[in-house]
């Protein structure tokens, strides 16, 4: 089987077990509350989420056009699973949150950034060894979604719209 066969096998059974299991979470919690994201966003919101579009999106990008210029297929086929995955995680986070108004939108990325993570080191030891600025490229990205995966883990009461205890010390 081809490298690329194998990738888009591999990226299909995950998008077919995390679409399974959305599902079937916001089947369960069908009568919640629609849920919406809580406002205002905090001000850092903004800069941290361009530098992600930058960082995990403009970057990747230019990089894949590059190896598609350039012939490199095993690159061509890593960076493609990437934006595709990635163009999935963003559609399962608007029809959740926009369509079905679902508390599953906050589910999506403890799914995605996970598999996100195991693309971009798989990819590591799949592309040609000469491109050595691409593996350095994937190891800054692994630590960006790192970072964000932390990042939403630290959101999390503030997504799920916990009441703070203003007496507290």
């Amino acid at each position: 089987m081809s490298l690329a066969y194998r990738l888009v096998y591999e990226n299909l059974v995950f998008f077919a077990i995390a679409t399974a299991f959305l599902g079937l979470v916001g089947w369960a919690w069908r009568r919640a509350e629609p849920y919406k994201l809580p406002q205002p966003l905090p001000d850092w919101f903004k800069v941290w989420f361009l530098s992600v579009q930058i960082g995990g999106g403009a970057v990747p990008l230019m990089a894949l056009g590059w190896c598609l210029w350039q012939g490199y297929s095993s690159a061509v086929a890593v960076l493609t699973g990437y934006f595709v995955m990635l163009g999935l995680q963003v559609l399962s986070e608007s029809l959740s949150l926009r369509q079905f108004r679902s508390v599953v939108f906050v589910m999506v990325p403890y799914l995605y950034l996970p598999y996100r993570g195991w693309q971009l080191y798989e990819g590591i030891g799949l592309i040609a060894p000469e491109l050595t600025w691409l593996r350095w490229l994937l190891i800054a990205e692994i630590v960006l979604w790192t970072v964000n995966y932390a990042l939403d883990l630290a959101q999390l009461p503030r997504l799920l719209q916990w009441k703070l205890d203003e007496t507290a010390s």
